[in-house]
């Protein structure tokens, strides 16, 4: 059985090196070549490759952003020139990676990694945990992506309101607009910058710059008021988050 793969790049170096490679492996069919995140994701959800060769940092989204956006593949190989962190992640997420500039040896090695995970049906790690154990530390996300059926939506961070736990979703709300995310608000959280996001409440949250101001509600529960009037409950925990960080300010 032949594997269909696509290759991610946005080198067309990287890609004629990849392909040539490919070509010396009789079960391996490009079914797609791509240039940039968006290009990926459109060519994945089409044509449902069995692997991909996806380069980590590409314009437009990254390898990580686009792994969220799509249906969960066989296998991923990750080629990168990305540090020591990221490679612990791929490690941790038994996907395999190859560290550009790389030799026809290492590419068949990942292969048969590839199919020994599709013999498996084994899936890849979570896109959310492996790209928070790629990241360096005091490094956080400054933008979310959303898939809106055929759309992506890219919210820069600084520009989230708040974000609303909802079972294993989370609500955001950006400026107006509301969207939908398969992703839990623990993860959320740990990817964003505390300094600016606060979990005032299990369920909730909040962009400090859009607190307009914080209301008591009853012995040991608050409200914040946001700038555009929309109220989100504080819990003590909360509360306290809040005051040490504007206390720090």
């Amino acid at each position: 059985m032949k594997l269909r793969a696509v290759m991610a790049d946005d080198e067309d170096l990287a890609r004629r090196v990849m392909r040539e490679y490919l070509s010396q492996e009789p079960d391996i069919e490009i079914v797609a070549e791509c240039a940039n995140g968006f290009e990926a994701v459109k060519a994945i959800n089409e044509t449902k490759p069995n692997v991909i060769f996806l380069d980590v940092q590409m314009p437009k989204l990254d390898g990580f952003e686009v792994l969220e956006l799509v249906d969960s593949p066989s296998a991923v190989v990750f080629v990168t020139a990305f540090d020591q962190y990221a490679m612990r992640a791929f490690d941790a997420a038994a996907v395999d990676y190859l560290l550009k500039p790389f030799a026809v040896e290492r590419l068949r090695s990942a292969l048969d990694r590839v199919r020994a995970r599709i013999r498996e049906a084994r899936p890849i790690g979570n896109p959310h945990e492996l790209k928070q154990a790629a990241r360096a530390p005091g490094d956080y996300l400054e933008r979310i992506v959303v898939k809106d059926g055929p759309r992506v939506h890219v919210i820069p961070a600084g520009r989230l309101d708040y974000a609303e736990a909802q079972d294993d979703y989370v609500a955001l709300r950006s400026e107006g607009g509301n969207w939908l995310k398969q992703q839990t608000i623990s993860s959320l959280e740990d990817a964003l910058d505390p300094r600016r996001f606060i979990r005032v409440h299990r369920s909730f949250l909040v962009n400090v710059e859009r607190i307009a101001r914080i209301d008591a509600n009853t012995k040991d529960t608050w409200v914040a008021v946001l700038n555009d009037g929309t109220r989100v409950p504080v819990s003590r925990a909360g509360y306290g988050k809040f005051r040490e960080i504007v206390g720090a300010e």
